[in-house]
């Protein structure tokens, strides 16, 4: 199982967003794209996920050109801006959604249930999401994402506005998704979270400084934290 951007181009208005960008995701990893908010983060989640096409380059899934309508049972995506029903209870949202790949009656009834509980919103499950805080959107969000249990997981900053305690949760719950098989890419500007990846992208002004390892990264900094490589390239603009 892999997920491959090849040498992207993405521009909107003739502004170019990202230029010839390649990166790559395989089964049991967590690739890390990591940079300042605008760098393009969001633009090659989108990119991936077939919401948008490139200019140029292709990305594939499982040897699968994106877009296609064949992937989609086994993507879970959870886009930067919450995409939920606010007139909906949080747990009338998850089963629509999880009736939408398919699953029902117990077995959907069930994986609700471990979900809710496991990100801590089984207590707020029955309120109408217009009146869920905005961490409790982003904690619904990213259950939608992992409900179906797919073997894609493609995640925009999934622990902004969640508390420490339970983010250190979350993580390691992608950890161990990534034992069993699981394909993760993930977005965050916190650099904390990008020593929790295996690989990470480098990205700034939508163009890739570095692609590799998290140790090889450190490696390449005299101070062994990744964002020096950031600090680097903004002296050299």
């Amino acid at each position: 199982m892999s997920i491959e951007v090849i040498n992207v181009y993405k521009s909107f208005q003739k502004q170019i967003v990202l230029s010839n960008l390649s990166v790559s995701a395989f089964s049991s990893e967590i690739v890390g794209l990591i940079g300042p908010s605008g760098a393009g983060k969001t633009t090659l989640i989108r990119l991936i996920t077939g919401a948008i096409k490139a200019d140029k380059g292709k990305v594939t899934i499982d040897g699968t050109l994106v877009p296609s309508m064949k992937l989609f049972a086994n993507i879970g995506f959870m886009p930067q801006s919450d995409a939920l029903y606010p007139d909906l209870s949080g747990i009338d949202n998850l089963l629509f959604f999880g009736r939408l790949y398919g699953l029902k009656g117990k077995t959907l009834l069930t994986r609700v249930e471990f979900l809710l509980k496991f990100i801590d919103l089984f207590e707020d499950r029955n309120k109408l999401v217009f009146q869920y805080s905005g961490g409790m959107k982003k904690r619904l969000s990213l259950i939608i994402a992992l409900l179906h249990d797919p073997s894609y997981l493609i995640l925009d900053e999934p622990t902004v506005g969640i508390d420490p305690v339970l983010r250190k949760k979350i993580w390691d719950y992608f950890h161990e998704l990534a034992k069993i098989g699981k394909t993760l890419v993930i977005s965050t500007h916190v650099m904390d979270e990008a020593e929790s990846c295996d690989k990470c992208a480098l990205i700034y002004k939508g163009k890739l400084l570095a692609f590799d390892t998290v140790c090889n990264l450190k490696l390449k900094t005299k101070s062994g934290k990744i964002e020096e490589l950031f600090f680097n390239q903004e002296e050299v603009d």
